[in-house]
This record gives structure tokens, sequence and C-alpha cells, in this order.
């Protein structure tokens, strides 16, 4: 009976050793993969959030700078006209 319990025993205590070798790899290979998507994604030209908004809000100036210099351009020729 003794000798069995011993079994158990080995047998549970390498079923914990490889669960955290399994853990272990697991987090290894998170870390890896992590690092090639950061490293993958900063060899492209993507924008952050911020320089997107910046760049949108220029051009959305630009859009109504260019509504009201039409605007006013439409008006100083209809007065030529008249």
């Amino acid at each position: 009976m003794q000798s069995r319990n011993k079994i158990f025993d080995d047998l549970s205590q390498i079923m914990t050793n490889a669960m955290g070798v399994a853990q272990g790899a697991r987090e290894e290979a998170e870390t890896a993969m992590k690092g090639l998507m950061d490293r993958w994604l900063a060899d492209r030209d993507f924008v952050t959030r911020e320089e997107f908004d910046a760049v949108r809000a220029m051009a959305q100036k630009a859009s109504e700078e260019n509504k009201a210099l039409k605007a006013r351009l439409d008006k100083l020729e209809a007065g030529t006209k008249g």
C-alpha cells in the first residue's frame, strides 16, 4: 500500500512539473509573439491615432476656409457682374 501511494505521489509530482513547464512555454511563446508583432507593426507606416486626428482637424479647417473663400469670391464676382 505504501509503494502504491509513492507511485501516485510521484505521478502527481510529474504532472505538476509538466503543467509548470507547459505554463512557462506558453508565457514564452506569448512574449515571443508579442515581440514579433511589435516589430512587424513598427516596420509599417501606420500613423498613431493622435496623428490621424491632427491631420483630420487640419483637413476640416482647410475645407471650411475653402468654403468661406469660395463664398467671398462668388460675392465679389457677383458684384462685378452687376
